[in-house]
């Protein structure tokens, strides 16, 4: 199911895709690579008020998703690292939910993830361009979703920034 009437998933839920070709691959890399500008545009200018919105009914405020999506890619950052020098490591899933509601999330100015973000991204497209086609048929062990190549966890985190982004603009 694809609904992006959900507002769950603004653009759709993510499915991940069973082949990603180079120009695929470039695409989702330059989603990547653009999501510190725009998640920070569309933040500019929100008071406070705005920021303690939450973006659906039983959803995390606009400051949680800001924190979130670059604990997030911290994430995937270092599970691409692990994929591409161990073989088919089991990456630890973690409480996204649970993270969420920690306090830095609440006191931490939103300024602080968006220049970490920005940095992270740095470093990691970085990464990415650097990869040959061997290494993105590197893979991960998730402990729910198996075995899954670097490839489509690209696929996965350029859906990931743009679905988070959407929520935001939608919510303001």
């Amino acid at each position: 199911m694809n609904d992006i009437n959900d507002p769950r998933f603004p653009i759709g839920r993510f499915e991940y895709p069973s082949a990603v070709s180079p120009l695929e691959r470039e695409a989702m890399l330059e989603r990547i690579a653009a999501a510190p500008a725009r998640l920070h545009a569309a933040v500019t200018g929100l008071t406070n008020g705005q920021l303690d919105k939450t973006y659906r009914e039983g959803g995390w405020t606009i400051r949680q998703v800001i924190h979130h999506v670059p604990d997030s890619h911290m994430n995937s950052y270092v599970r691409f690292k692990l994929a591409l020098t161990e073989d088919e490591p089991t990456i630890k899933p973690y409480d996204e939910a649970a993270w969420a509601m920690l306090r830095d999330t609440a006191e931490t100015p939103i300024e602080t993830s968006l220049v970490l973000l920005e940095s992270l991204h740095a470093r990691w497209v970085t990464l990415l361009r650097s990869l040959n086609e061997d290494q993105w048929s590197r893979g991960m062990r998730h402990p729910v979703n198996g075995l899954l190549r670097l490839d489509q966890v690209l696929a996965l985190y350029a859906w990931h920034g743009d679905h988070h982004i959407a929520h935001i603009v939608n919510a303001v």
